[in-house]
């Protein structure tokens, strides 16, 4: 079965830091791409960042670049997202998920084929 434990949000002030964790199971880690997802308050879900575990490769929403960061950890299925400089409008659930593809299409993220099912996410939270 494959689930997803998402973990490591919390309140933090405007320009803050914080470190998510996504720990994975019931797949093939290495040959996988995972994403975050977030959904703020009366928003749609949107993809925020993906890594491609074949060849390490890293995907950004344009708001995040330079922002956020996205690594894995094959040797512990994780994949963590380290967020600085945050802002209100990071605050939401942030989820992880495994993908079939991400990528880059006309300079923006394009994320597809999503796999499994939703976890509880993590709560994000950036006071102004």
């Amino acid at each position: 079965e494959v689930q997803f434990v998402e973990s490591g949000g919390g309140l933090v002030q405007v320009g803050g830091s914080l470190r998510l964790s996504c720990a994975a199971s019931g797949f093939s880690f290495d040959d996988s791409a995972i994403a975050w997802f977030r959904q703020g308050p009366g928003k749609e879900r949107e993809g925020v960042s993906c890594i491609d575990n074949t060849d390490k490769h890293t995907y950004y929403l344009e708001s995040v670049k330079g922002r956020f960061t996205i690594a894995g950890d094959n040797a512990k299925n994780t994949v963590d997202l380290q967020m600085n400089s945050l802002e209100p409008e990071d605050t939401g659930v942030y989820y992880c998920r495994r993908l079939g593809l991400c990528t880059y299409i006309g300079g923006r993220l394009y994320l597809s084929g999503l796999e499994g099912d939703w976890g509880q996410g993590t709560q994000v939270t950036v006071s102004s």
